[in-house]
């Protein structure tokens, strides 16, 4: 693999898919055009939708850019781990409607292999389960080892965005460990490590997703690849930072220069280091494609960037203004593939200079206010900025939200985030009345959300499942309407209802409405933005209409199940904090009426000892029959009780302890058994990694939970016939069979040494003499280690004088053994020497003493390579 620096590295990818009659696009600029869905350009192919979509013909069929994109969404991560940047540039190469899977798949794996001279040992492939057609490709079209490719699931290689173009996907990824990986499960923990790092998505557009979910084949199917042009960099340059890129690392050196400050000296001062290098970067980008700072969109993210970088440089020293300079760098190291930044740099210079300076001379009043409304927090012993205070000083000091959040969370206090959004909508509302501008963010909404605020609806589904109610509002997709008939789907409001909407991971509820002649299924129940519970019907008998009495009925079963599920995923939460430590906290949980899904910060998978102990714990407590009470508190009062709550979650003046006896307490709004009695049983069915220092669960409850033990007996019970055993002898058995195999085992090895002694008369007569010197170099099929040895100490011992080098070759790897006679080494032979460089040649590494050594190589298709080395090395040795 070539070192190569990223700009040519940008060149090269550009330049491979020209030679394949590709049309060269510049990257489009940072602000989306008539595409009212993104705020700003965050993907390769976003700027191309039209062409994708046919709204407007592609200047050719094949085409290929650099996109310059923008990501805030992980701005907090940004300079805190090794990935999470807001600039970068995505590499892709696009087909409306030309080429697909046959071309684009060898393409792919001849750009990584031959043009980039990535090892193929250091490369694995990811294809959606269902696509046999990648896989084929891959297989037949590509010299790819098939056990480096996995089929994964929807989640990881499978694109979609609701309704419309969709496909599977394949993936490329990068090892950056040792060894081979065997199977998915490694593969995926591998990935869950960052061992493994997928650097190039091909996207197989081949399908339209129509509303009822069905998958109709596309005329003409399209293809989107999506490389990061900062990640294949990383791997290319050998480091695993994007912090330490070429083009990125002259402008963090730039920074230290200004600071006086040395990277990677101190952890806290590395962090800002690569904040100002990353922010500064994706500002002089925006600046360039023309977003000028304010304080809404897109001029929002460009202010929140430039203020965060300079609040940095106060953090680390930086007197005065500073980040024109840094700009400057940036210009340098990226102006030669954007040449309208050298264009308008001293616009983009002017920009920052005067934003900066703006900051600075409202920074302090501001950061004087914060912390004088800190102290007072402090001193009253409370937790939480208000969040028109927080408004106040994003209105009229500059201060972004972000800004104040982070801040304050330096100081271990919160930010009410809903008020201050609250605050945000009014003066965004203001600024749209007056100016009768159109919103900044996403596309238009549905009628559901436009609901009037006046328009009341009571959920009532805590204690009672069943209500009659009034029909305040009904909608399609796209308007208000008056009445529903049977056969057509819609959205309702009713004045009060028992139907508990998705929130907090746990999902709506189903059931029916039924009145006079009436009969609709409600198949799901969500909030719309403004947190009334919408009914997801379809009219299956009768009509519908505005202001009709209707009785709402909740399906009692599956709220029950789904309520077991809840109250138990309490329930593990406390048991794992006993079991394996307080540091536990919730990360994120799927509650439905057949499993559970709770998942948990935690830095190690957990034994089965552990997760024995959990399940037994949670066991314990439902056989214990606790009462399961809710009670309204203000949030102080909640916290003062001991509940647990999420701290990202936003909450009102009241909210709902939930209390599982004396065991748990968390604030919830979720829905309940009465006793844990009622949840029956508690099984774990599974434990996993979903992230880094994240841990997943899953279980079931009730009457799941005895159908996953039915069916585990069931599978018990077909092991016993296979083995033709009982139960108890399931573990004899199996362990007397795999003694039983390693004996096989032992006898084939033998078997095999016995084979290979009847070639030793070929080999011998392989022999070449080179300098006085007798030389074998021979290659074998499917021998060991041991029996290669064996094999080459005979041969040694009958060609009297000389050296000898055996290599053989299997499916996966290849094994070398070298020996030379006494008299040969004494001539300056020395095997261990030998067998060092022949090994290099097949991807290993090995060594030994002069008169022997061994080794073993990953690369068993250079095998007759290695052979012929050894002849090279003998005659080098003569010289």
């Amino acid at each position: 693999m070539k070192k190569i620096g990223t700009n040519d590295l940008r060149e090269e990818f550009l330049k491979f898919f020209e030679g394949k009659e590709h049309l060269r696009m510049k990257s489009f600029s940072l602000v989306p055009k008539n595409d009212k869905s993104l705020l700003l350009i965050n993907a390769g192919m976003a700027p191309l939708k039209p062409y994708f979509t046919g709204l407007q013909e592609p200047p050719k069929r094949r085409v290929t850019t650099c996109q310059k994109c923008i990501r805030t969404g992980d701005i907090e991560n940004v300079g805190k781990t090794s990935r999470h940047g807001t600039f970068f540039e995505m590499l892709g190469n696009f087909s409306f409607g030309d080429y697909f899977k046959e071309e684009i798949i060898p393409w792919a794996w001849e750009f990584i292999t031959e043009v980039l001279g990535i090892s193929k040992d250091k490369l694995y492939v990811t294809i959606y389960l269902e696509d046999d057609e990648a896989f084929e490709i891959w297989k037949n079209k590509t010299d790819v080892d098939v056990d480096r490719i996995f089929r994964l699931g929807k989640d990881d290689n499978f694109w979609e965005i609701g309704v419309g173009p969709c496909g599977p996907c394949t993936e490329i990824h990068y090892d950056r460990g040792d060894g081979t990986i065997r199977n998915v499960d490694d593969f995926l923990k591998a990935a869950d490590e960052d061992r493994v790092v997928e650097f190039w998505n091909l996207v197989f557009t081949q399908f339209d997703k129509d509303e009822d979910g069905n998958y109709n084949k596309l005329d003409h199917p399209n293809i989107d690849t999506g490389m990061g042009l900062e990640r294949i960099a990383t791997i290319m340059q050998g480091v695993d930072n994007i912090f330490e890129i070429d083009t990125v690392k002259n402008i963090l050196a730039k920074v230290s220069s200004l600071s006086g400050v040395k990277y990677g000296e101190d952890k806290d001062k590395d962090v800002s280091l690569r904040i100002i290098t990353d922010h500064v970067k994706g500002v002089t980008m925006l600046i360039s494609d023309g977003v000028g700072p304010s304080n809404e969109g897109r001029g929002y993210v460009l202010r929140r960037l430039l203020r965060r970088a300079a609040r940095h440089g106060r953090l680390l020293g930086i007197k005065g203004l500073f980040l024109t300079e840094i700009v400057d760098e940036v210009v340098k190291n990226y102006g030669g593939a954007y040449p309208e930044l050298k264009e308008n740099q001293e616009y983009i210079e002017k920009i920052v200079s005067l934003e900066e300076e703006r900051f600075n001379e409202t920074i302090d009043s501001g950061m004087n206010i914060l912390l004088g409304y800190i102290d007072e927090l402090i001193k009253d012993g409370k937790d939480t900025l208000a969040g028109d205070k927080a408004f106040k000083l994003y209105d009229t000091f500059g201060f972004p939200y972000e800004l104040t959040e982070e801040i304050c969370d330096e100081k271990g206090l919160k930010v009410d985030k809903e008020n201050f959004e609250k605050e945000m909508e009014d003066q965004r509302t203001r600024a749209r009345n007056a100016r009768g501008e159109s919103s900044y963010m996403g596309s238009e909404e549905l009628a559901i959300n436009k609901i009037d605020a006046s328009v009341s609806s009571e959920f009532v589904g805590y204690k009672s499942l069943e209500v009659t109610s009034k029909v305040m509002v009904l909608a399609n997709e796209t308007e208000f309407i008056k009445s529903l008939s049977a056969g057509e789907e819609g959205f309702i409001l009713t004045d009060k209802t028992p139907f508990y909407a998705e929130m907090g991971g746990q999902v709506g509820d189903n059931g029916v409405i039924l009145g006079k002649g009436l009969v609709a299924e409600v198949y799901n129940t969500k909030k719309n933005v403004g947190g009334k519970t919408i009914h997801y019907v379809r009219v299956q008998e009768g009509i519908i209409s505005e202001g009709d009495e209707v009785t709402l009925k909740v399906d009692k079963l599956r709220r029950n199940n789904i309520s077991r599920n809840h109250t138990a995923t309490h329930m593990l939460q406390e048991a794992l904090k006993e079991v394996i430590g307080e540091h536990v906290n919730q990360a994120g949980s799927y509650v439905d009426d057949e499993r559970l899904r709770f998942d948990f910060t935690h830095f190690q998978g957990l034994s089965l000892d552990e997760l024995d102990k959990v399940e037994a714990l949670v066991n314990e407590k439902i056989m214990e029959v606790y009462s399961v009470e809710t009670n309204l508190m203000t949030l102080e009062e909640a916290k003062e009780s001991g509940a647990m709550a999420l701290f990202d979650d936003k909450y009102g003046d009241k909210v709902r302890v939930v209390s599982v006896g004396e065991f748990s307490k968390e604030l919830c709004g979720g829905t309940h058994v009465g006793n844990t009695g009622e949840i029956g049983l508690f099984r774990i069915i599974g434990e996993s990694g979903v992230a880094a220092g994240t841990r997943r669960i899953e279980a079931v409850t009730g009457f799941n939970a005895i159908k996953f033990i039915e069916e585990k007996q069931n599978i018990l019970k077909d092991a016993c016939h296979a083995l033709k055993c009982n139960d108890k002898d399931i573990v004899n058995k199996i362990m007397a069979q795999n003694s039983e195999i390693k004996e096989k085992e032992k006898e084939i090895a033998e078997l095999k040494s016995k084979l290979t002694s009847g070639i030793e008369e070929e080999i011998l007569k392989s022999a070449k003499v080179i300098n006085d010197i007798k030389v074998i170099s021979y290659s074998l099929e499917n021998v060991d280690g041991n029996a290669l040895r064996d094999l080459a100490d005979k041969i040694r011992n009958k060609m009297g004088t000389g050296v000898v080098v055996l290599v053989s070759n299997t499916s996966e790897k290849v094994n070398l053994v070298s020996m030379a006679t006494k008299d040969c080494t004494n001539l300056g032979v020395h095997c261990g020497k030998i067998i060092k460089e022949v090994a290099s040649i097949v991807g290993g590494s090995g060594g030994g003493r002069p008169d022997m050594a061994q080794a073993g190589g990953k690369n068993p298709e250079k095998v007759n390579e290695a052979v012929e080395k050894v002849f090279e090395i003998l005659k080098s040795l003569a010289k």
